[in-house]
């Protein structure tokens, strides 16, 4: 005669996992602790901002300062400046000044990148060393050095192609000409270093997978380097824009914007009006449009990358 088993009754088990029964409650801390950091960020960034924005909304002069009067013109700053056609030249100078520094740092940068990779221990070493040297070197050393070396009568350039008495700083164009090689020179070897570290971190399976299925070392290159090295180029030419755009030391230091105003950029521009005659308010309201500039160009450019990200 079989005796009867009880049947424990199993116990109440909670179906939904640690994740969804942890999504109701957040912990504090993690908001905490970022605290003193958005602190810091907006005594450093978000304040000078807002004293710039309404900076620019009002008659600052010297004798205003002096005086310590504050004097409100409304939207008078931005109609002036907008209004002035020399602004949108100096601003469609700036566009195509920064858009070649960028273009030949991205190119001689990521090709001296790739190289790196490919050379021997003594050659990269070499190479690595004038690379960090030329990005060590003080702008206002380096720019000095290359004036000498485009001098009209002891420069080493004008010696070794046979032109003596050439003046490279006769004209707006050779002028450009000098500064974009300080600029490129001493950006090649951040975008050259970090293209080489992106280069380094791919698994070498992944070309052997591309030789396998019979892809040349072009095709290779095409099909493994850049899909991964994409985002890094974004983001190396989003900062070398925003640095070319808002270059001042090396234009400034070579001509002061000359000769006859010719290689005046933006923010030579803007400190002709605000320091050099004294209208800080209307230099205040041309760097809020040279922001508002560079923030519209950006979100375009970011909206680009991640729709080719997205694509791929």
């Amino acid at each position: 005669m079989s005796t009867p088993t009880a049947v424990r009754p199993s116990p109440e088990v909670d179906e939904k996992p640690p994740a969804v029964r942890a999504r109701g409650r957040r912990e504090p801390l993690p908001y905490l602790l970022l605290v003193p950091s958005l602190i810091a960020l907006g005594a450093l960034f978000a304040y000078p901002v807002f004293l710039l924005f309404r900076m620019s909304f009002q008659q600052l002069g010297f004798g205003e300062l002096v005086r310590r009067v504050t004097i409100w013109t409304g939207v008078d700053n931005y109609t002036e400046i907008l209004g002035d056609p020399e602004f949108w030249q100096v601003v469609w100078r700036t566009v195509a000044f920064t858009a070649v520094c960028v273009a030949l740092t991205m190119a001689l940068g990521t090709g001296i990148g790739l190289l790196l990779v490919k050379l021997g221990r003594k050659m990269t070493i070499a190479v690595s060393i004038s690379l960090v040297l030329a990005w060590a070197i003080p702008i206002v050393t380096a720019t000095t050095l290359w004036q000498w070396m485009f001098d009209s009568t002891y420069g080493v350039v004008n010696f070794l192609l046979g032109t003596p008495g050439h003046d490279w700083f006769a004209s707006g164009i050779s002028t450009f000409g000098v500064i974009v090689i300080i600029i490129v020179w001493q950006a090649v070897p951040f975008v050259a270093f970090t293209v080489q570290a992106g280069v380094l971190t791919i698994p070498e399976e992944y070309y052997e997978a591309a030789r396998m299925d019979g892809a040349s070392g072009f095709r290779a290159f095409r099909a493994v380097t850049v899909p991964i090295l994409r985002p890094i180029l974004f983001v190396l030419a989003f900062l070398s824009t925003i640095w070319d755009f808002k270059v001042f030391t090396q234009v400034w230091a070579v001509r002061q914007g000359g000769p006859d105003g010719q290689t005046v950029t933006l923010p030579i521009y803007l400190y002709d009006v605000g320091i050099a005659s004294s209208r800080y308010g209307l230099a205040a309201a041309g760097a809020v449009v040279m922001v508002a500039i560079l923030a519209v160009a950006m979100v375009v450019y970011l909206r680009h990358m991640l729709r080719t990200e997205l694509e791929d």
